[in-house]
């Protein structure tokens, strides 16, 4: 078996995300859990997943404080994973991957939507700046690097921002990645 690379230190919130959550299985296991599931026996009859295989996912889980692990029964003893905070920050990434799937990969139309509890209308996620309101995907948005950025990391980004509301500032050799996809 290959060995996996591990993104935990490197600077860019992208990569550590993606070795926090990005293995499939733990994606999966977050999505049940936000639909009640708690209980070892519960992921594996839904995800249809080996045993061994969803011990390490949830032991990762746990480890990574996506999961709290409780008692729920003495003998024999047994547990439920609950979701954290740090898991529930988590649901808006999970919504908005399930409507770009529906978009660009479910050409048979969406096994799974997200729906309005008050009146059954479906919902399109889409992610908006929380003090404007505006989205993200419009015009008007680029990332830059911010004030804790590498070299390495400045030379792929055309723009470096040291804070909130200053003026974005051209890196020297930035915009690399930018230049490529015009």
């Amino acid at each position: 078996m290959v060995a996996r690379t591990s993104f935990e230190t490197r600077p860019c919130p992208i990569a550590r995300s993606l070795d926090e959550v990005g293995e499939w299985w733990s994606i999966l296991l977050l999505r049940d859990a936000f639909q009640g599931l708690t209980r070892f026996d519960q992921f594996q009859k839904s995800l249809e997943i080996a045993p061994n295989i969803l011990t390490r996912r949830l032991n990762s889980l746990v480890e990574r404080g996506l999961f709290e692990k409780r008692a729920y029964c003495e003998r024999p003893l047994r547990y439920e994973y609950v979701l954290t905070a740090k898991a529930r920050d988590f649901r808006p990434v999970l919504l908005t991957l399930l409507a770009w799937g529906n978009r660009h990969l479910a050409p048979e139309g969406p096994s799974l939507v997200v729906v309005d509890t008050a009146d059954g209308r479906w919902a399109d996620p889409v992610l908006v700046d929380r003090e404007t309101g505006r989205e993200l995907d419009g015009g008007g948005f680029t990332m830059a690097t911010g004030p804790k950025a590498s070299d390495r990391m400045r030379q792929r980004y055309r723009f470096s921002s040291e804070g909130s509301g200053l003026p974005l500032v051209e890196n020297a050799a930035g915009g690399e990645e930018e230049a490529r996809s015009r």
